[in-house]
């Protein structure tokens, strides 16, 4: 029961309480959804229709599409391809889509649909690229052509300027190129979209006002603001927090892109002007802030120094926090970490981990990514200014397109090529095996690299980053799309996954076959291709078990790991011969269940379809009950960091017991700071009861709130498939 005056408490229950209503018709609707917990909400169920979409990750889903809207094509495929016609269609989907305003909630705004499901084809059958195939079918490359969004806006252009200002922005250069004019009809589309979109939740929030005396206040005031941002930019705090869920709903349902960035700092102005006009108390701060993050699990970063060294740490980023603590729902919060960072701003993201046990925030660490930056040739300044926007990555806002997370190589499948080839080796050896690996590592980079310039080359005309290019310096100026030369930089992430899961093979076929001659190498290779069938096969796969893995210092599989680190950060650091740059990283995402299952048995007695290793990390409970196990892990990841400003996080999987004292977590904070001294760039840390989340294994219906860290995101377990859920079971419990 609600009071007639209801607290920021109050209405904060309401909202979560609707929140996780939302989370569990999308999941019936939808199914598992092993990604983050994004803020889209379900269709009404009179507008819903469920069909299989690719997403941003290149994912295939199942997604919720609006009954009726059908796009207009302009290609004899059915799809429908460059600017004009991509921001004319998604003008359309605006026009239709429904608004959204719960009394309660002081923003207005969220999406219920996906422009990505009605792109089908995604990719433009014009630009085939049939010469990688071969090659990507071989290795089983997540090539990256066709990937979306994966790089960061600067924001403060919107901000300044509002949808009125980026209109007459864009009507302004669009005489400038008119070779460009088709793309400037796509921006103009967007935006028009936008602004008639934004009307219309001023007309709802003014109606129902109307029927909800408590909140009528509210219901005004967004109303007002609504109409105001139609063409105006924010002038208050509240009004700021308003324009970022509009931009938020509007890049998310575009593409799945749209990061906020450096929010603290975006904030800070709007936060101390009303503070010192008196418009604004933080409990009123803390709740806008609340309602944001609550519209969105976007990549939020905190703290930091900005390009002239001034520390970025504010009273708002402290208020971001608690505001995550007070909603209690997933978010994406990275906090930065270093010797010139602020210590109080680490201190308050452990405490925060410990005390919600939500896996928020994670910890970036500064100096190495700013100095891997830095390697690529740009200025200690340029580097300050990158930002935290997405799972593991970080970039330049509105200056750096980078395909983050979009272009992964498993490292496993590449040694399973290299595997079969000893098959018909005359000698079979350790060194053949990495002579192999080495060889096919490279033609793996080289197939990503041609895929990287037909992206780049094809991607403009075939579904140019429309909204994003408002928030990017050049696009709007040159005429050209993020993609095809609108921004500067071009630093492309290539991430390397299941490290471990070959490091410990190659350690277990070093010891166990060659050093040992316990297993013949034809005995092995059958082995594999049986799965370790029958009790020869499972003596034998405990036996290649039961070696010195990865993680516990000094080991065979240790400095293996450290080898296929820097072999693969040679092959990647460079540029693809149209000119990008390949920036090497170490990063699975979600995709080690995926990864795993069109595997089969590896020489580390990995049984066939069975999840690979996490990106850089050792595999759970490779030295589990020794002591020094956390920095054991911190110090064996630090050693295989790539070093250009693309991270390789790691994962630490701790005890709530570890931070029930101060003095825990001080130690805890002097891990990270050790970690990120030795060359760190990330740390997720997930704090979590055992007993908790198998309780919630059993049960999930029981538990629709347990909150935990999967990987580079955090997402309501339930929401998890059963696979990832044993996933993450298994990992915890592995480590303690």
């Amino acid at each position: 029961m609600i009071a007639s005056s209801p607290t920021y408490a109050d209405r904060l229950a309401v909202l979560r309480a609707a929140k996780l209503e939302q989370v569990r018709r999308k999941r019936e609707l939808s199914g598992p959804r092993d990604a983050d917990e994004q803020g889209m909400i379900p269709l009404p169920d009179d507008a819903a229709e469920v069909v299989e979409a690719v997403s941003g990750s290149g994912v295939l889903v199942r997604d919720v599409i609006l009954r009726g809207f059908e796009p207009v094509p302009n290609h004899p495929s059915g799809g429908f391809f460059g600017p004009a016609s991509v921001g004319a269609n998604f003008r359309r989907l605006l026009d239709a889509h429904p608004t959204y305003v719960h009394p309660a909630n002081a923003m207005a705004g969220v999406y219920m649909v996906n422009f990505l499901s009605y792109r089908k084809p995604h990719w433009n059958p014009d630009h085939g690229f049939a010469q990688l195939h071969a090659e990507q079918s071989l290795y089983k490359l997540d090539a990256g052509i066709g990937g979306v969004q994966h790089f960061c806006p600067d924001l403060a252009i919107g901000l300044s300027l509002g949808w009125g200002g980026l209109l007459a922005k864009v009507q302004a250069h669009r005489p400038l190129h008119p070779e460009a004019g088709g793309f400037y009809d796509g921006l103009e589309s967007v935006i028009l979209g936008v602004q008639g979109w934004i009307g219309r939740h001023a007309a709802a929030a003014r109606e129902l006002a109307a029927s909800e005396p408590v909140y009528a206040d509210n219901l005004l005031a967004i109303a007002d603001i609504c109409e105001r941002q139609v063409n105006e930019p924010p002038a208050s705090f509240r009004e700021a927090c308003q324009w970022l869920v509009f931009f938020q709903a509007v890049a998310k349902m575009y593409n799945g892109s749209g990061e906020w960035g450096q929010l603290d700092e975006l904030l800070r102005p709007y936060y101390e002007a009303d503070r010192a006009a008196g418009r604004l108390t933080d409990d009123e701060a803390v709740f806008y802030l609340a309602c944001l993050l609550l519209s969105e699990t976007a990549y939020i970063q905190l703290g930091g120094r900005d390009a002239d060294g001034r520390d970025l740490s504010s009273p708002v980023s402290r208020l971001v926090l608690e505001a995550a603590h007070q909603l209690a729902t997933p978010c994406n919060i990275g906090v930065r970490v270093g010797r010139e960072c602020s210590p109080d701003l680490l201190t308050a993201g452990v405490a925060k981990v410990f005390r919600d046990r939500d896996g928020c925030p994670k910890f970036i660490g500064d100096a190495a990514v700013n100095a891997g930056f830095e390697r690529l040739g740009h200025s200690p300044e340029l580097a300050r200014t990158r930002t935290f926007s997405g799972c593991h990555w970080l970039a330049v806002p509105g200056r750096e397109y980078g395909m983050a997370d979009m272009i992964k190589i498993d490292f496993a499948q590449v040694m399973d090529v290299a595997l079969r080839e000893m098959e018909s080796a005359p000698q079979p050896s350790i060194d053949l095996l990495w002579q192999r690996f080495e060889h096919h590592l490279g033609r793996a980079v080289d197939t990503i690299a041609a895929g990287i310039d037909v992206h780049l080359a094809h991607m403009g005309d075939t579904f140019p980053e429309l909204v994003l290019d408002l928030f990017c310096h050049g696009p709007v100026e040159r005429g050209l799309d993020a993609s095809a030369g609108g921004v500067d930089l071009y630093t492309i992430c290539v991430d390397g996954a299941s490290l471990a899961t070959v490091a410990d093979s190659l350690a277990a076929i070093e010891q166990r076959v060659e050093a040992e001659g316990r297993l013949s190498w034809p005995e092995l290779l059958a082995f594999l291709d049986s799965d370790w069938a029958g009790p020869e096969g499972e003596r034998a796969r405990l036996m290649m078990r039961a070696i010195p893995r990865y993680g516990s210092g000094g080991s065979r599989a240790d400095a293996w790991a450290e080898r296929i680190a820097e072999t693969y950060t040679s092959l990647v650091a460079g540029p693809t011969p149209g000119g990008a740059t390949m920036v090497p990283g170490l990063f699975s995402w979600a995709k080690v269940i995926d990864f795993g299952k069109r595997l089969r048995a590896t020489p580390n007695g990995r049984h066939a379809g069975a999840p690979v290793s996490h990106g850089p990390n050792p595999e759970a409970g490779c030295n589990a009950g020794q002591p020094g196990t956390p920095s054991q892990l911190a110090m064996a990841v630090a050693r295989v960091q790539p070093g250009y400003g693309n991270t390789a996080p790691l994962q630490l999987d701790m005890d709530p017991g570890v931070g029930d004292t101060e003095g825990g977590r001080l130690r805890v904070e002097a891990l990270m700071q050790t970690h990120f001294d030795l060359g760190g760039t990330m740390i997720n840390l997930n704090v979590m009861d055992r007993e908790a989340l198998l309780a919630a294994l059993a049960e999930p219906e029981n538990h629709p709130d347990l909150i935990v860290r999967v990987t580079g995101f955090s997402a309501y377990f339930a929401s998890l498939s059963d696979e990832l859920k044993q996933y993450v079971i298994d990992r915890v419990v592995s480590e303690g």
